[in-house]
């Protein structure tokens, strides 16, 4: 997501503090840092996926801005788009100094978010011996509750997302399904 546009008020504010940091200004340094620190950490953290990585760039960031304030021309950015430019540049920068172990590392991580193509706990259940009897307890209930059921404890849809497509209030569906499970419970104890 690209840095939000700031209104017209901080912006020349901070494009006045970008020119004092231009002209020496340690003081100046200092506020551009505190109305700046966080979104360029974002910018930072997002490209890097690693904290530390992230704030050692956000440092180097800043020492940039140190040096090169006097390239910062309003009439060509605005000042927090010039900052996040730096900061993604340098966040780029370290990524690739980082080498491709890294980027292997990061694409192991991304790994776990990739779905399970194995079948799901209903189909897993419907294999067993136990899946004829939960099935048939399961058509004994009402159909509200079977489905809601199913939703929640096969499907991993949550209560709220149930009680919304149902148009009922959550503590409806909360009760819908504390019901059907009691029903269900008594069913398979049989």
């Amino acid at each position: 997501m690209p840095p939000r546009s700031m209104p017209n008020t901080s912006r020349d504010h901070l494009a006045r503090r970008l020119n004092a940091v231009a002209e020496g200004d340690r003081e100046a340094l200092r506020d551009v840092y505190d109305l700046t620190s966080a979104k360029l950490f974002g910018v930072c953290l997002r490209i890097l996926n690693d904290r530390v990585e992230a704030e050692d760039v956000l440092q180097d960031v800043y020492v940039t801005v140190w040096h090169k304030a006097g390239r910062f021309d309003a009439e060509r950015a605005s000042p927090i788009t010039w900052l996040a430019t730096i900061a993604r540049n340098r966040a780029i920068d370290r990524l690739r100094a980082l080498g491709p172990a890294r980027a292997v590392a990061r694409d192991l991580d991304a790994a776990e978010a990739v779905a399970d193509e194995t079948p799901d706990a209903l189909a897993q259940l419907e294999a067993s011996d136990e899946a004829a009897r939960l099935k048939s307890c399961l058509e004994e209930l009402e159909g509200r509750a079977r489905s809601a059921i199913l939703g929640a404890f096969f499907g991993g849809r949550t209560y709220d997302d149930l009680a919304c497509e149902a148009g009922v209030p959550l503590g409806t569906m909360k009760s819908t399904i504390r019901r059907g499970l009691i029903r269900l419970k008594g069913c398979l104890g049989e």
